[in-house]
């Protein structure tokens, strides 16, 4: 199957994680960032904060888009109503677990927002799939997971960088595919295992990627997304 590029700006493909504890630190990264970003994942680290909606709101204001990233995970109901509660909000991502039962309802109330199913975290390689007992590899379990997702009414999936090209070949075009895990070439030292860097990601068919840690240890964080930016350009060109 042809993978037709999305139209999507090349500054809105690069998601920043804002994986930080408070609303201040939330702030001083959006200011040190400027409009080197336009995109902004707000997860459970920043949920325990207490200022979680203070900074979607800042974020929206500031004309940022918005990925809620919680993989929730229930009972479809539960789920459901977690999902329609944030169609109040400016979001333009969320995440859920890709089960059946829940896909499927959170897709029933998803409103504006794009439901995105997680298919295998990053942070697992084959070892743990095992452990966790999956009788298939990662690319498997993933291209399952997307397949149903689709067929559940969510609008993509999250997976390693790994699978983009097997899920391009093998999973309808209109899947949008968020890549987090994305680390420089040679990267050792943290959780993540199942990686590919900014333009092995994009060459592959990835929509959009999710950086953190490869932006906020930079010396000078700003240009490193602005060169992240660059490179998506010159892979995928601009819209």
């Amino acid at each position: 199957m042809h993978y037709a590029a999305k139209s999507i700006p090349a500054r809105d493909r690069l998601i920043f994680a804002l994986d930080v504890p408070t609303r201040e630190a939330a702030v001083e990264w959006i200011d040190r960032l400027g409009d080197a970003v336009s995109f902004y994942k707000i997860g459970m680290e920043l949920l325990t904060s207490g200022d979680y909606f203070a900074v979607l709101a800042e974020l929206a204001a500031r004309g940022k888009k918005v990925f809620v990233d919680l993989k929730f995970f229930d009972v479809p109901a539960t789920v459901a109503s977690a999902v329609k509660g944030l169609t109040r909000y400016p979001v333009h991502f969320c995440t859920i677990h890709g089960n059946d039962g829940m896909m499927r309802a959170a897709a029933a109330v998803k409103g504006d927002i794009k439901i995105l199913a997680v298919t295998a975290l990053t942070s697992l390689d084959q070892h743990d799939l095992d452990d966790l007992g999956f009788q298939v590899d990662a690319e498997k379990l993933v291209l399952s997971r997307a397949k149903a997702a689709l067929a559940a009414g969510c609008d993509g999936v999250v997976s390693s960088g790994l699978e983009v090209a097997a899920l391009r070949r093998e999973v309808d075009h209109a899947l949008i595919t968020v890549c987090p895990g994305i680390r420089p070439i040679g990267n050792t030292g943290d959780d993540q295992k199942r990686t590919l860097d900014v333009a092995e990601a994009f060459a592959a068919g990835a929509d959009y990627i999710v950086v953190g840690r490869p932006i906020r240890n930079a010396p000078h964080p700003r240009a490193a997304a602005e060169a992240m930016v660059a490179t998506i350009r010159d892979v995928v060109g601009d819209s």
